[in-house]
């Protein structure tokens, strides 16, 4: 069995790679990869695996992004910190999912699944897994509409379309209105990435989650880079990488 696994936690990766191991001794670990862009790039350029582990929150982005940018035939087992109520689905669908931390006995059932339901998957066919993302991310997904944010001894409750930009900077993420006002909120770039409408905020890069009203204009720069200047300045320059670029072009043109 070839697997592939996409993951951006080391520790997590190394109890599933121990795990399956101990599992099935002759598994063969192809790849580990931990970005949203890494994983599109890969699967465009690689003959894809007999099975897919793929976390849902990544570096720079939730993994369903990918689907839309690759056709997936081959099974795919998803991993999470949160045990949401969207992923039920995945179970009525032939898909599993491991909540972290991944217990021996839970991957036993997942592989045992996935070994009765292989030959259901092949080149040619085989369930359609990117309707059944679009439904569950476009339909069933209820994103966040506002934010509480403390400011002295009050409390305000922001609306995400009042929203300019989330920044990080070191370890501390700020919220930041278009008015230029600046809130610490207690969420990762990575957990807003998957508690926010994707139409409308798009994960530029390590620093910045921009909502789409921000945009003022967007430059080429060196090596296929984009600059996205915006209608605040900011302390960094917000740059989309070459790789993330034709992502950020697409959404764009929604």
């Amino acid at each position: 069995m070839k697997v592939l696994i996409i993951e951006d936690e080391a520790p997590a990766f190394r109890r599933l790679q121990k795990i399956l191991e101990e599992l099935r001794p002759g598994i063969e670990i192809i790849d580990v990869i931990d970005s949203v862009e890494a994983s599109v790039k890969w699967l465009k350029n690689h003959n894809h695996p007999d099975l897919i582990f793929m976390d849902i929150q990544l570096s720079d982005g939730i993994s369903f992004e990918i689907f839309d940018h690759v056709t997936i035939t081959n099974p795919v087992i998803f991993t999470t910190a949160f045990d949401e109520y969207m992923l039920r689905a995945f179970k009525v669908n032939s898909i599993d999912y491991l909540l972290k931390p991944i217990k021996t006995e839970d991957l036993t059932l997942s592989l045992q699944k996935y070994e009765a339901m292989k030959s259901a998957f092949s080149e040619q066919g085989g369930p359609d897994i990117t309707a059944l993302i679009q439904q569950i991310t476009l339909d069933d997904k209820k994103y966040k509409s506002r934010f509480l944010v403390k400011k002295g001894e009050r409390l305000l409750s922001i609306e995400t379309t009042n929203i300019a930009y989330f920044q990080t900077r070191n370890g501390v993420v700020s919220l930041v209105t278009d008015t230029g006002q600046k809130h610490l909120v207690d969420y990762t770039l990575d957990e807003l990435s998957s508690q926010l409408d994707p139409s409308d905020f798009f994960r530029a890069n390590r620093q910045y989650l921009i909502h789409y009203n921000m945009i003022k204009e967007v430059h080429r720069y060196h090596k296929g880079k984009l600059l996205v200047e915006g209608t605040l300045s900011t302390e960094d320059q917000i740059l989309v990488s070459e790789e993330k670029s034709s992502l950020f072009k697409k959404w764009l043109d929604q």
